[in-house]
């Protein structure tokens, strides 16, 4: 068999944009590209919250992935309600097929509508990288005593791609995800910070048609992307992972849990 390294650009091209960028599982990565993980483990934490929680949503779910891993750790421990909410038709459908068996309804929810639910419905709100976690929305529909718990997307995340695509970018482009913010943002809504920390993370990236699947499914990093549109600098960034090894990027991520009063 071909290895990728003896692979044409045209070939490695092809296979980047034909691969499915539905949901959130990045297993085609595997031997592609790398990135860190914080040392929170977020995905098992949440398990461990779910087991505690009688009612739970899990806001912008992707294609479930997470929270099918985290159900399941959690197993009879988990709440007797669970839904969750996702805005994009492919994500729907793919949740829907993977939560279904374990008694989840996936609610069809654009991510900036308000949410679908009564107030003070849940105990728990989960959500793994929001695209803007909605404050007075999320405060909404927990009941008083309630968690929210979740790991967000940092300020300025894999920026050495974005810029390499797109050039320098202004500072305050992302600074409406930074932890400072968003704890402003939550307190202001009536929440009380639990824990909030954050890490910045090593991302690499082996070959070119990993480039590309990454900003086909990350559609936010460069907007308006096609391979079409970016073929010199794919090609430049192929020959520059050809000659001098894999493209080092770095993600940035904060786990934020937080808690409505109880009074």
């Amino acid at each position: 068999m071909t290895s990728r390294h003896t692979r044409t650009f045209e070939d490695l091209l092809a296979e980047g944009a034909a691969v499915p960028t539905e949901g959130w599982d990045f297993s085609w990565f595997e031997g592609r590209a790398t990135e860190a993980r914080p040392a929170w483990g977020y995905a098992r934490a949440m398990a461990g919250r779910l087991a505690g929680a009688t009612a739970a949503v899990d806001i912008q779910s992707g294609g479930g992935e997470v929270l099918d891993f985290a159900l399941g750790a959690a197993g009879p421990q988990a709440p007797a309600l669970t839904v969750a909410t996702e805005g994009w038709p492919p994500n729907i459908a793919k949740a829907t097929a993977l939560l279904r068996p374990r008694g989840v309804a996936v609610v069809a929810s654009p991510e900036d509508a308000p949410l679908p639910f009564a107030d003070a419905a849940f105990d728990l709100v989960v959500s793994r990288h929001p695209v803007r976690p909605n404050w007075p929305e999320i405060v909404r529909v927990l009941e008083p005593g309630g968690t929210y718990f979740a790991q967000h997307v940092g300020p300025r995340s894999v920026f050495e791609l974005v810029e390499y695509f797109l050039g320098p970018q202004p500072e305050q482009q992302s600074s409406d995800r930074h932890p400072d913010r968003e704890r402003a943002g939550a307190e202001a809504a009536g929440l009380e910070i639990v824990d909030l920390r954050a890490e910045r993370l090593r991302m690499e990236f082996y070959d070119i048609a990993a480039v590309v699947h990454f900003l086909r499914k990350v559609i936010w990093m460069v907007p308006g992307f096609t391979v079409e549109a970016y073929e010199p600098r794919l090609r430049a960034l192929h020959e520059q992972i050809e000659s001098e090894g894999p493209f080092v990027a770095h993600s940035t991520r904060h786990l934020f849990e937080a808690r409505k009063p109880s009074h």
